[in-house]
């Protein structure tokens, strides 16, 4: 018998934990998904099939997660990195935006909406880096970033209404914003 094989094997209880948490997830996605009409669409296939394919891999990821958990643990999990404890400024910067967002996406548009919550979730992670700018600057930094976040979110709202017919909310009737 070898010597490592009378070693007790430990149970990695938050391994385990994360293993039924994500196969949780997956029952939780899966629940939500019956109540998505199955009408086939294009190609035979429904608005339910893409959460339904993402529910059950995510079911089987965290049996499968959870299984090795409890034979083990996971190999080749590296030591945590960053910081002792939460950043909870940061978070709150980066929690701020996607209140504001889901705020203000149907009053204000998709793209301000977006380009705004794009500027305080970067606040927030410049904050967490120790690179967050004061004064002067974080105001020019907050503009740069506004026409950033309204650079990505363009692109992003005319691809989801003029090519994919999907509806957004614009800032104008004409729906080019």
């Amino acid at each position: 018998m070898p010597a490592n094989a009378m070693v007790p094997q430990v149970l990695q209880v938050p391994q385990v934990l994360a293993g039924l948490g994500v196969a949780g997830l997956g029952g939780l996605l899966a629940w939500g998904a019956m109540d998505i009409p199955a009408d086939a669409g294009y190609a035979g296939v429904g608005p339910n099939f893409l959460p339904w394919v993402v529910a059950l891999a995510l079911m089987v990821c965290g049996a499968l997660l959870t299984l090795q958990a409890l034979r083990g643990g996971w190999p080749h999990v590296e030591a945590p990195s960053g910081a002792a404890r939460g950043d909870w400024p940061a978070l709150a910067w980066v929690a701020a935006g996607i209140v504001v967002n889901a705020s203000l996406i149907t009053r204000v548009g998709f793209i301000p909406s977006c380009a705004l919550c794009y500027v305080l979730a970067v606040r927030g992670l410049r904050l967490a880096e120790g690179k967050a700018a004061r004064g002067g600057a974080a105001l020019q930094q907050a503009g740069i970033d506004l026409l950033v976040g309204a650079a990505i979110a363009a692109p992003v709202f005319w691809v989801f209404t003029k090519l994919l017919n999907i509806s957004l909310p614009g800032l104008t009737a004409g729906g080019w914003l």
